[in-house]
């Protein structure tokens, strides 16, 4: 009878395991072979006819270029690419065609979405020391490029693009609504180790929000503010229609000096938030309920009776709560002058908060950004990725009525009928 040798449970899994990630690899590196011998093959083709003055073509393959290593989702192997010799020359420039690979580009080692892993990682968390543990882990002992110096390298490199985003022109797009909040930071600078930056995020007229400026200013400060919305300003940025952020009073000050047509809406959570902190702990549950029932009424009326309530219950002892309800009720329930669909959308800065998660767990892995330029490149990348899964705005076709001016009254649209007098109506 035949041995045969039993492996422990542990042995058969990894033996499993390193069997499937050899035919991954192995079939990554026949697919990518054939496409590359399919593209020039193509290439060759396209200029069968163009010949010399001996009757010979002009483009044909010429054996295949050295072995390098290049790192897939699968792990890191190795490829031959064809070459091909192009004999034509170029009219313009004099100089020969050449050959270039769409699928593998000269000194490309590594795919493009195994490089998206390298930012995300480290913003999402992972320090530069575990850089090395991680990719090898997941790519292979030999995963090529993938490195904590790569990483050093990416962070000046979205410092240039964050300089370039903050100087691009506005005028391009109209934007119905704005978002703004400020963030405050950890960053390694001694004195002054926190850095507050001021987002501002628009919504165009298709309803897609759009990140528009990360700038860093002191902490909050009208100044600040004020440089940021003179910055968009003079970047082609039109008045919007309504500005939705918390009760920094900073922010509004500066938006009333820049901007001083636009509307103000104050988030929901934050009015909320500042109303209970004056509120014993045993009375929250209760006047959270009621805040809730105000900020989610159906019409501005609905909203009116609700604080009436609340004014009810806790004004006699509670004035302070009270007075801070009362003195931001006008922008707290400004969203009933814009369509119903948008409502939803404009109660609470959540698009800026939420994207700031990511901000916070980074700094907090690091101990702080490093430097002012990290920080707000950190920040500008991190919503710039962000960006691509923010909602698109619901009713979003209304958004170029809330431009055009048009008048809503508790989210619906009044048309020509609803401005006639009742005698008018009678009239008629």
């Amino acid at each position: 009878m035949t041995n045969v040798r039993m492996l422990p449970v542990g042995e058969v899994d990894e033996e499993i395991q390193d069997t499937l990630d050899q035919l991954a690899r192995e079939g990554a590196r026949r697919m990518i072979a054939a496409a590359l011998r399919a593209e020039a093959d193509e290439y060759v083709e396209r200029f069968s006819d163009e010949v010399d003055e001996d009757d010979r073509r002009m483009v044909v393959r010429n054996g295949r270029a050295r072995e390098r290593r290049v790192t897939v989702g699968s792990g890191t192997i190795a490829v031959r690419a064809p070459r091909v010799n192009d004999k034509r020359i170029d009219d313009e420039t004099g100089q020969r065609q050449k050959f270039s690979s769409r699928i593998l580009p000269a000194y490309a080692r590594r795919s493009p979405k195994v490089g998206e892993v390298i930012p995300i990682l480290y913003l999402r968390g992972l320090s530069t020391g575990d850089f090395r543990p991680a990719l090898e882990g997941l790519l292979g002992e030999d995963a090529s490029g993938l490195s904590a110096t790569t990483v050093s390298r990416l962070c000046k490199e979205w410092e240039a693009h964050h300089d370039r985003f903050r100087r691009r022109l506005l005028s391009f797009s109209r934007y119905a609504y704005l978002f703004m909040d400020g963030i405050h930071v950890q960053v390694r600078l001694g004195e002054d180790p926190k850095v507050c930056l001021l987002i501002v995020i628009g919504v165009r007229e298709d309803g897609v929000k759009e990140l528009l400026a990360v700038e860093d200013g002191y902490r909050e400060s009208t100044e600040s503010w004020a440089g940021v919305f003179r910055d968009l300003k003079r970047r082609g940025l039109n008045e919007p229609r309504l500005v939705v952020g918390d009760g920094a009073l900073g922010a509004w000050s500066a938006l009333r000096d820049v901007f001083p047509g636009a509307g103000e809406q104050r988030c929901g959570f934050h009015a909320s938030g500042n109303v209970i902190d004056a509120l014993p702990k045993r009375l929250q549950p209760r006047a959270k309920g009621l805040l809730n029932e105000i900020i989610e009424a159906p019409t501005r009326k609905d909203a009116t009776r609700a604080l009436e309530i609340f004014r009810e219950e806790y004004g006699a002892k509670y004035p302070k709560a009270l007075s801070k309800l009362d003195r931001d009720w006008k922008p707290l329930t400004a969203f009933y002058d814009f369509p119903a669909e948008h409502w939803r959308h404009l109660r609470t800065t959540n698009p800026i908060e939420s994207s700031f998660a990511t901000v916070r767990l980074r700094t907090r892995v690091t101990k702080g950004a490093g430097s002012k330029a990290a920080a707000l490149a950190m920040a500008y990348k991190l919503l710039e990725s962000a960006q691509e899964r923010w909602r698109r705005f619901n009713g979003h076709e209304l958004v170029a009525d809330v431009l055009a001016g048009v008048t809503f009254k508790d989210g619906i649209k009044v048309t020509d009928d609803d401005n006639e007098t009742t005698d008018e109506k009678v009239a008629a």
